[in-house]
C-alpha cells in the first residue's frame, strides 16, 4: 500500500489546542489534511449513580487520579453531593500532566500532592508509604488491569468508583468520505468504527494504530496494519505518519 499517495488523514481524536502540535506541523510540512474526530467520548455520571455504588466521599481520606477526565469528574461530583473537600486531603497522581492539571480546582501549595511518573505502577511506592490511608479511585468503566492488580498487591484499603464513562460516538456523517489514513490510539476507536460502520471495508485505507492493545484490537477485526506506532525510531504517532507519508509520497 505504500506506493498509493496520502493526501489526507482522519486522527480519532479531538483536535489539539496548542497551535505547534506536531499535527499542524505534519501537515504543514507534507502538504497533507488532517482532520481530526473524535471516535470516543466520556460522559459524566449523575452524583446519584455515584452514590448507588455505596461511595460516601466522606469516608476516604486520599483519592487517586490516573488522568485529566479523573480529575475533572472527581470535582463535579463533589459539587453535584455537596461535599466540601477538605485541605488535609492526599492526591496521589498518576503523572505530572494531571497534578499540573489538579491546580485548576485546588491551591497546589496548600495541597498533600504526590506524583507518579507516567505508568501507574510508578505511584506504588507512594502509595505504599501512606498504606494506612482510605483511597478512592474516581475513574472510568474501562479500567486498565495494572491498577486494581497493583493496588491489591499493595494490600491497601481501597475502592474504585466509576464516575465517568467512555462512550463511542456517533460517527454517521462520514458514512461516505473517505480518508487515506485513520489514525486509532485505543481499541474502543477501533469498536466505534465497527460499531457505527458494521460493513466497513478497509480497501485502499491505511491504518495506523498506537500501541499493543490498539493493534490486536484492530487485527482481530481483519484491519491490515499499515502504520504502527511507538516502533523503532518513531516513538510518535506524528512521527509514524511522518515516516510512512514521506515515503508514499515522495517523488510523487
Amino acid at each position: 500500500m505504500s506506493n498509493l499517495k496520502v493526501k489526507t488523514i482522519l486522527v480519532s481524536q479531538p483536535e489539539p489546542k496548542v497551535e505547534n502540535s506536531p499535527y499542524f506541523e505534519l501537515q504543514n510540512k507534507l502538504k497533507v489534511k488532517v482532520d481530526f474526530r473524535p471516535f470516543i467520548h466520556v460522559e459524566g455520571v449523575p452524583a446519584k449513580e455515584v452514590r448507588a455504588q455505596k461511595i460516601d466521599l466522606n469516608n476516604y481520606t486520599a483519592i487517586i487520579l490516573t488522568s485529566r477526565n479523573a480529575v475533572d469528574h472527581f470535582f463535579r461530583v463533589a459539587e453535584e453531593m455537596r461535599y466540601k473537600v477538605p485541605e488535609d486531603l492526599k492526591y496521589f497522581c498518576q503523572s505530572e500532566a494531571v497534578a499540573f492539571y489538579l491546580q485548576r480546582y485546588v491551591v497546589y501549595r496548600k495541597r498533600k500532592i504526590y506524583v507518579g511518573q507516567k505508568d501507574f505502577v510508578d505511584l506504588a511506592p507512594l502509595i505504599k508509604k501512606y498504606k494506612d490511608e482510605k483511597f478512592l479511585l474516581p475513574n472510568t468503566d474501562q479500567l486498565n488491569a495494572d491498577v486494581p492488580q497493583t493496588l491489591d498487591g499493595l494490600k491497601v484499603e481501597w475502592k474504585q468508583g466509576i464516575f465517568y464513562r467512555t462512550v463511542m460516538s456517533d460517527l454517521s456523517d462520514l458514512k461516505d468520505v473517505y480518508y487515506d489514513i485513520l489514525a486509532f490510539f485505543s481499541p474502543t476507536g477501533i469498536k466505534s468504527l465497527f460499531k457505527n460502520f458494521p460493513d466497513f471495508q478497509q480497501n485502499n485505507t491505511r491504518i495506523a494504530v498506537f500501541g499493543e492493545t490498539t493493534k490486536k484490537e484492530a487485527l482481530e477485526h481483519g484491519l491490515r496494519i499499515d502504520i504502527m506506532a511507538p516502533s523503532p525510531g518513531t516513538p510518535s504517532m506524528t512521527g509514524a505518519l511522518e515516516k510512512y507519508v514521506a515515503e508514499a509520497n515522495k517523488g510523487k
